[in-house]
């Protein structure tokens, strides 16, 4: 009996460090990889922009789970990313005025990026 007990004071701190671990490994995972579709969002839409009306292209991108919102914002990509205790923001900046949509909810999406008359329209399918 008192080994058993001495075992369970040994293993639950144990598994509550592993956890924890573990939680923020994927909370850096998600944020890494929206981090990276954000800035091959707003590199994209720069390239667009600079080269005018009629440009566009088409990305293909990976949104992961536990994203709270997608937005562009004027010259901002904003992903606001939902982590072990808070939500975080991601933003990467971009020299094109942009409108659109960009999706939030996890999945592989094409994102269509199109020079306008002022800046860059963003969509998705």
């Amino acid at each position: 009996m008192i080994i058993v007990g001495f075992v369970a004071v040994l293993t639950i701190p144990l598994l509550l460090v592993y956890y924890t671990y573990a939680t923020d490994t994927s909370d850096q995972i998600r944020a890494e990889q929206i981090s990276h579709v954000a800035k091959k969002i707003a590199d994209a839409a720069d390239s667009v922009y600079y080269l005018g009306e009629p440009s566009q292209t088409t990305i293909k991108v990976y949104i992961p789970s536990r994203i709270a919102e997608a937005s562009v914002n004027g010259r901002e990509v904003v992903f606001r990313i939902k982590t072990g205790t808070s939500v975080s923001d991601i933003v990467q900046l971009s020299s094109a005025d942009m409108t659109g949509t960009l999706p939030a909810s996890q999945g592989l999406y094409h994102i269509r990026i199109r020079a306008v008359e002022n800046g860059v329209e963003i969509s998705y399918k």
